[in-house]
């Protein structure tokens, strides 16, 4: 048996084995013999999304980046991390759009699951993607672009359709960042017009517990350009920090990424979390629900009357907004959102307890739960907020004939 955790170690792994070929045609003979196998990532996902009777692992083949400058793309291996991409488009005088909290996740996982960043004008990560390889249940191996008429179904796959090699992203030139944390941002100032605090930056996050007296750190980065003006930026009330900070109250900014206004490059800044360091606490239990932007004021209002309920749980919650895209199972699809993401203490008691009581709060509100993070949504709620969900699954039957990518969570979320 394999014996393996998620990065939090919340969740075991009930695999069998897992494989760690060396080359993609090792690969496809283990995917084409397979009766049930999934690709495995960095293992930041919270359940069993990525759980499956046999498991393959792509870290052990080259990634082989590369960047072509006149179609201002990149293509890499998908077992590679955000982070080592990132630092390596960037020395190719390249970047992306943007990057999520953690640069430690996988290009594959992260892009599968609609994993994003922050910011009113950025769409999540996923869209970026403009061209995948992957391996099919036949162990055939196949290349899509934005050309394919269901591509827009197939970025955000969830491991459902093959098991994806390589990815292929839009790039555009590199571009410095900066990066400040305001605290005690006040409550008044947030509820009253949410857009234009996330707006405040290129990438805008808020750290809060829902308590009195304020809604606490805004924590913004700004791209870099001329006649850029910091003196011209509204704080809305809130105060400067005067030291690097991290996330989590009691927890060193060290292990941050620069902030106080340093300049750097985009893969230096984009990410809260240093390459090189642990992410975030590394003890936690993780959910997230994106709902529409134009309903960001209520929902935080009723989270904020509903905080006795979640302190005993919650470590700490970050907002954050993503455009909206066309990606199938986008959790931003075709709505400009906010993400309301949770950070439990590790005591899946508590967690367990602690969800259905914010699912049941948030419902007025159609929330889409992170695919990869910790939720109690069935598949009749699912199926009302994602009105593609039948197209996936007549693709994902197209694609996967003999159901060697399905597993209880695609069951359960019914999407096989």
């Amino acid at each position: 048996m394999a014996t393996d955790t998620n990065w939090a170690g919340t969740y075991t792994f009930r695999a069998n084995r897992i494989h760690h070929p060396q080359s993609i045609d090792e690969a496809r003979k283990l995917v084409a013999s397979a009766p049930k196998i999934r690709g495995l990532g960095t293992k930041h996902s919270f359940h069993d999304i990525a759980d499956t009777v046999e498991l393959v692992s792509l870290d052990r083949v080259d990634p082989a980046i590369s960047v072509d400058h006149e179609t201002m793309t990149a293509s890499a291996g998908a077992s590679l991390r955000y982070g080592e991409l990132a630092r390596e488009l960037h020395e190719a005088g390249v970047a992306l759009h943007n990057m999520g909290s953690l640069p430690h996740i996988s290009i594959g996982g992260a892009t599968a699951t609609a994993t994003h960043g922050s910011g009113n004008g950025n769409r999540n990560l996923s869209s970026a993607v403009c061209g995948l390889e992957f391996i099919t249940s036949e162990g055939e191996v196949l290349q899509v672009d934005r050309s394919h008429p269901d591509f827009d179904g197939m970025v955000v796959h969830l491991g459902g359709l093959g098991l994806v090699t390589r990815l292929t992203f839009d790039v555009q030139p590199t571009y410095d960042v900066c990066q400040e944390v305001l605290e005690d941002l006040p409550w008044e100032a947030l509820l009253d017009d949410p857009k234009a605090v996330f707006g405040s930056g290129y990438s805008v996050s808020i750290f809060t517990r829902f308590k009195e007296p304020t809604a606490g750190l805004l924590w913004r980065k700004h791209r870099l350009t001329e006649g850029w003006d910091r003196e011209t930026i509204d704080d809305f009330g809130a105060r400067r920090a005067t030291v690097d900070r991290h996330p989590v109250d009691g927890f060193s900014g060290a292990v941050c990424t620069p902030q106080l206004l340093q300049p750097g490059p985009w893969c230096d800044r984009l990410p809260y979390f240093d390459l090189d360091q642990i992410p975030a606490t590394g003890a936690e239990i993780q959910s997230e629900y994106m709902i529409d932007m134009a309903l960001a004021s209520e929902a935080l209002a009723a989270l904020k009357a509903f905080e006795p309920r979640l302190s005993d749980a919650l470590m700490v919650s970050e907002l954050r907004t993503i455009a909206a895209d066309d990606l199938w199972l986008s959790t931003a699809y075709q709505r400009d959102t906010i993400g309301l993401h949770f950070t439990w203490h590790k005591d899946p008691a508590k967690v367990e307890a602690a969800v259905p009581e914010v699912e049941a709060l948030l419902a007025p509100f159609a929330p889409r739960a992170h695919w990869g993070k910790v939720f109690q949504l069935d598949a009749a709620a699912l199926e009302q907020r994602y009105p593609r969900c039948d197209d996936f699954r007549q693709l994902r039957r197209r694609f996967d004939p003999r159901g060697v990518f399905a597993n209880p969570f695609l069951e359960r979320v019914g999407l096989v």
